[in-house]
């Protein structure tokens, strides 16, 4: 069974963190008091790297032994904008023997819990959330996608500020896509002090990579058929 996604056009928690860990080029383990940083997943990202399975709940004591794991992920915008930091995912569980960096095997990890910490939220994850869940087929793709935006069309980033509702002051300074997802598209309006981020949704949930171009245009399209009334940034 899927989980019905949002009906806000944005991604759930388990949708955010499932797609975290499924982009993701690396990771921080924390075990035994020692930090090891894991840098190459393989393009598997954490799930094929660390295979989860429910507490213990069987008969009896646990199996002695276990070894507390904790890991540790950082979500970064691509682009070059303000405070690149999206979101934190935290892991943590426990193993039955101590954490070998240098397996070739997955890891299985007892469950404990899922953490996405993003501003100014603090989610915790249930391991059911968590695998009814998809990835987002935009995920692996996403930072090619915003940075192909802003380095090959750059002019076509700031027609999207028509389509932001209610329209910003005049104080925007620069417009740049900070995410994408299935959803929509996420723009960064710079401001004088701070920033603000503002969602474009897709007319169309995009179940597949080859259907983005088409939601784009379509943004494209209806920001172009708005009166250009001010003055929009470079």
């Amino acid at each position: 069974m899927r989980r019905t996604p949002s009906r806000a056009g944005a991604p759930t928690a388990a949708e955010r963190a499932r797609s975290i860990l499924a982009a993701a080029h690396s990771m921080t383990v924390v075990t035994d008091g020692r930090h090891t940083e894991v840098q190459h997943l393989d393009g598997a990202g954490v799930m094929g790297h660390v295979h989860l399975h429910a507490p213990f709940e069987g008969p009896g004591a646990p199996p002695a032994g276990r070894v507390p794991i904790r890991l540790e992920l950082t979500d970064i915008a691509p682009t070059p904008v303000r405070d690149r930091l999206r979101a934190r995912v935290t892991l943590t569980g426990l193993l039955a023997a101590p954490y070998d960096p240098g397996s070739a095997e997955s890891t299985c990890m007892e469950f404990g819990q899922c953490v996405l910490e993003d501003s100014p939220a603090r989610t915790y994850v249930s391991l059911a959330d968590l695998e009814a869940a998809d990835p987002d087929p935009l995920a692996t793709s996403e930072a090619g996608l915003l940075t192909h935006l802003v380095d090959d069309h750059p002019e076509l980033v700031p027609l999207l500020l028509r389509l932001v509702r209610p329209l910003p002051d005049g104080d925007v300074r620069r417009v740049v896509p900070v995410g994408i997802d299935r959803y929509g598209l996420t723009l960064r309006l710079e401001l004088a002090r701070g920033h603000r981020d503002v969602r474009l949704p897709f007319h169309r949930t995009v179940r597949h990579i080859d259907h983005v171009g088409p939601q784009l245009h379509a943004l494209l399209a209806a920001s172009r058929r708005l009166s250009h009334t001010r003055h929009l940034p470079t």
